[in-house]
């Protein structure tokens, strides 16, 4: 009985020993969990530590967020885990705010943002992938299946943060390299050209992992697919800037087969601009035009609000001017045609030399968290 009992021990730390080998990343990212603040029970915080592939995600030609994360799942869990995403939210809603500026305080610049959305559960993500670049990124996790009532707090609930990684919806690098996203109703981008295809969100993993400058962010779009989700109902369009001041949107031609459009800041200005209508010269305008944008978000009127506060300073700007500036334009209890209610989930303020974050999420909109990247 005593053999018995030793070889089942015996199997029983074998096993514990081979669970701790093969995810020993995910456990301990899993572990790292966290609340990010007593006061706020809806910012988590993680320092991942699973390895990931991106070239894998690339080739598997995944166009689709559901489908993102069923593979990402799949792949960490080898297959034994399938997620729940009963709780995620759809929908091309987020209304949003985006901007470089040069910094009043010192050298460098400030990259400011407003996530417009709805009232869901924020995580920021510190990601340290072997061979790439270092970043701080934040993750709006109802697009994991997370809500107010479903929230990432048990061991097993957490699980799904894995697939955090890859669904940024803006961050920094290391090398001060920042980038957001921001939806464009009825502009779903479907490049087809036999390039390795990139979905909405890890087009911008690929930038904040593998590029320093706007420049190497240009050149590795111009070597992909991108695809949007088509179930979210829309398209977006991406705003990327370097710690040298350089700023260029990334657009998609809705009526010329979604050809990449590239606007850069303009010369000699300090501040670039972006909120959720088309800025590229060739779609231009100041009136809201449906076609072209979102009116219901006020979108020129943001652009417009944002604009003037900055082009008022010159483009040169504190780090509390920047959240001044995302204040005056950030939403409270915003109510849609269908009854649904959106907030800014959160703004945040890059510094693109200290490489640091402050972040104001919802819940307590008064209160600045501070993050760095390092």
């Amino acid at each position: 009985m005593k053999k018995v009992l030793e070889t089942i021990l015996a199997v029983l730390v074998a096993a514990v020993v081979a669970v701790a080998c093969i995810w020993q990343g995910e456990i301990r990212t899993i572990a790292s969990i966290k609340q990010g603040s007593e006061n706020d029970p809806y910012l988590y915080v993680t320092d991942y530590k699973a390895k990931y592939d991106l070239d894998k995600v690339l080739a598997a030609g995944i166009d689709a967020n559901t489908k993102l994360v069923e593979f990402v799942i799949g792949q960490l869990s080898r297959g034994l885990y399938k997620p729940d995403l009963s709780g995620r939210q759809t929908g091309n809603g987020f209304a949003c705010t985006s901007f470089q500026a040069k910094n009043a305080d010192g050298d460098g610049y400030l990259f400011g943002r407003n996530y417009d959305f709805f009232k869901n559960p924020t995580l920021v993500l510190k990601s340290h992938p072997k061979g790439g670049y270092a970043s701080i990124s934040t993750c709006d996790l109802s697009h994991l299946g997370y809500n107010l009532e479903k929230l990432p707090d048990g061991l097993a609930a957490k699980a799904l943060c894995l697939a955090a990684v890859y669904a940024p919806m803006d961050g920094m690098n290391e090398k001060g390299l920042c980038i957001s996203i921001m939806a464009l109703p009825k502009q779903a981008a479907w490049q087809d050209t036999g390039r390795p295809v990139a979905g909405t969100s890890i087009l911008m993993r690929l930038i904040l992992d593998r590029c320093a400058t706007v420049d190497e962010a240009l050149e590795l779009v111009a070597g992909l697919d991108v695809r949007h989700d088509q179930t979210a109902g829309g398209g977006y369009h991406y705003l990327v800037a370097d710690a040298e001041g350089n700023c260029a949107a990334i657009e998609f031609d809705l009526f010329d087969g979604w050809k990449t459009m590239i606007t850069r800041k303009a010369e000699g200005e300090n501040t670039m601009l972006m909120t959720n209508h088309l800025i590229a010269p060739k779609y231009y305008t100041t009136e809201p035009d449906p076609v072209l944008g979102n009116p219901h978000s006020k979108s020129w009127w943001r652009y417009a609000v944002a604009s003037d506060f900055l082009s008022g300073r010159g483009g040169i700007i504190t780090s509390d001017e920047a959240q001044q500036c995302l204040s005056d334009v950030h939403w409270k209890d915003l109510k849609w045609d269908n009854g649904m209610v959106e907030d800014t989930q959160w703004s945040n303020v890059y510094d693109q030399s200290a490489l640091s974050l402050k972040l104001r999420d919802w819940y307590d909109y008064g209160t600045t968290h501070e993050f760095s990247v390092k």
